[in-house]
C-alpha cells in the first residue's frame, strides 16, 4: 500500500519521527471527535495525520537528524516541507483529501505560521487540530536536539500558546481530552513523564 510505504520512508529517513505519523493521526482523531467531528470527515483527518510530513522525504536527511540548532538556510530547508508534501501527493487521487492537512499544519492562528501566513479561520480546521497535536507530539518525543520535554511542560506550552500560535477552540478540546485520559495511552513509549 502506498501510505504504508510512505510512512516507512518518513521514518527511514528521519529514525526520530518513529511512530510521530501516527500517534498524530490518532491525537487528532480524538480531539476531532470532542469537537463533535463526523466519522467521514474524520476519515480525511487520520489521513493527513499520517501525512502531515511527507515533504521531509525530499529534504536533506543530514538537516533532519542535525544534533543542534539549526542555522537560518537549514530552518528555511525544514519550512519548505508543507509544500514539498503537497506537490508529492497532489497527484495521487487516493491521498489528495490529505492535501490541507500537509500544506497548512505550520500556519499559526496569529498569522505568523508557514508556507502562507495564513491566520484563523483561514486555516482548515483539520490542520489547525494537527498543528496543536504535532507540536505536541514533537515536544514530548527525543528529537536529536533535545530530550523529551515532560508531558506537563509540553501540556503548559501548548495552553500558553492558545490564541498566538494554535486555535483557542483546538486547545481546549485537546486538554479536555488530556484531562479525561483519552490521550495518554498514545503517549511515545507508553509512558507518563513528569
Amino acid at each position: 500500500m502506498v501510505l504504508a510505504g510512505l510512512s516507512k520512508a518518513i521514518e527511514t529517513r528521519d529514525p526520530y519521527a518513529r511512530g510521530h505519523s501516527a500517534r498524530v493521526s490518532a491525537l487528532a482523531e480524538i480531539v476531532a471527535r470532542r469537537l463533535g467531528w463526523r466519522s467521514s470527515r474524520i476519515a480525511g483527518l487520520r489521513l493527513g495525520g499520517l501525512l502531515h510530513d511527507v515533504g521531509k522525504l525530499n529534504l536533506d536527511a543530514a538537516v533532519l537528524r542535525k544534533p543542534g540548532p539549526l542555522n537560518e538556510r537549514e530552518y528555511a530547508e525544514i519550512k519548505r516541507h508543507p509544500q514539498a508534501g503537497a506537490r508529492m501527493i497532489r497527484g495521487l487521487v487516493q491521498l489528495r483529501p490529505a492535501l490541507p492537512y500537509v500544506l497548512f499544519h505550520h500556519e499559526r492562528w496569529d498569522g505568523h505560521g508557514y508556507p502562507s501566513g495564513r491566520s484563523r479561520e483561514q486555516i482548515p480546521a483539520g490542520a489547525r487540530i494537527v498543528g496543536v497535536v504535532d507540536a505536541f507530539d514533537a515536544m514530548i518525543s527525543r528529537r536529536p536536539y533535545r530530550a523529551p520535554l515532560p508531558v506537563g511542560t509540553a501540556l503548559a506550552e501548548i495552553d500558553r500558546n492558545a490564541g498566538s500560535q494554535f486555535d483557542p477552540g483546538v486547545v481546549r478540546a485537546f486538554l479536555a481530552a488530556w484531562a479525561k485520559g483519552e490521550l495518554d495511552r498514545f503517549l511515545p513509549d507508553h509512558r507518563l513523564s513528569a
